[in-house]
């Protein structure tokens, strides 16, 4: 894992992706540093942060997006598949790299609410905290564009892909409340949402009547939900775009609150697309 890591963190600065995120992220949090905090006498450092989120949208998406594709566009992957590393090793090797691309930007950021506080008093406290929010913000942006990577093996769609999932979250809350206005919307979702499911049960198991048999069996599902317990499709529908909603949680921090569940909820994203990412390629691996 190590010998990966290494060797993917050297990619990034020999080349111009790492110097490029790096640049625009602290561009991006000086820019917002100097306007509200300097200029205004502002010292409030958990805005300057949420002012910046929009940022990741356009920087981490070109960070993620060669981990894996550019592997696969280069015939290099099935070196490190029959290499004798494991697949988490892999995984972690990339991801962490990543983290450490990102991680230089934050490094430079932590300094700036101790020179805000040289001038006034600054809750120190919360802005560090707000920072390690933001980068487990940005930690998770970068598990699921890893994820992305490891589908396709265009760059150009990885980092359009990434980048439609990480706006698709960011505007989440507007998109909730467009979709649950009842009980009816939110059984239409899940229908949509259940077809999709089926679609990808049958490409999985290459069987058309396991697909048609899951359509068939959440169908039912569905339908006795709706007809008995309607308002648990709306309440459902509600927890999973809540869970969707990626941005959301760092909202809590910029308010001044520490959040346990935050933090959690970051870590099991990572958790979880790395876990998909590692299942993704040891699929590869045996195809």
């Amino acid at each position: 894992m190590t010998a990966i890591f290494k060797r993917e963190t050297k990619s990034y600065f020999t080349g111009m992706i790492g110097y490029v995120v790096i640049a625009v992220l602290v561009a991006f949090i000086g820019l917002y540093y100097s306007a509200n905090c300097l200029v205004y006498g502002s010292p409030d450092f958990s805005s300057v942060l949420y002012s910046t989120t929009i940022a990741m949208l356009f920087v981490l998406p070109a960070l993620s997006m060669r981990s894996f594709a550019d592997e696969r566009r280069n015939k290099t992957d099935q070196l490190l598949l029959t290499s004798p590393i494991t697949i988490p090793q892999i995984v972690l090797g990339k991801y962490l790299a990543q983290l450490a691309v990102f991680a230089v930007p934050m490094l430079l950021a932590c300094l700036l609410p101790l020179l805000l506080s040289a001038f006034g008093e600054v809750l120190l406290a919360g802005a560090y905290a707000t920072l390690l929010a933001y980068f487990l913000l940005g930690a998770a942006c970068i598990a699921v564009g890893t994820f992305v990577s490891v589908l396709t093996e265009n760059q150009i769609i990885a980092y359009l892909a990434t980048f439609g999932l990480l706006l698709a979250s960011y505007l989440m809350e507007d998109i909730q409340t467009l979709f649950t206005t009842g009980s009816t919307m939110a059984f239409i979702i899940f229908s949509i949402a259940l077809v999709v499911i089926a679609v990808l049960v049958g490409l999985v198991c290459k069987s058309l009547t396991v697909g048609c048999g899951t359509f068939c069996g959440g169908a039912v599902l569905l339908i006795l939900v709706f007809q008995m317990r309607p308002t648990w499709l709306l309440n459902g529908l509600n927890s999973v775009l809540d869970a969707l909603a990626l941005f959301a949680p760092f909202r809590d921090f910029v308010g001044g609150m520490f959040s346990l569940s935050s933090i959690l909820y970051y870590l099991s994203v990572v958790g979880l697309f790395l876990f998909l990412t590692g299942q993704a390629l040891e699929r590869r691996r045996w195809n």
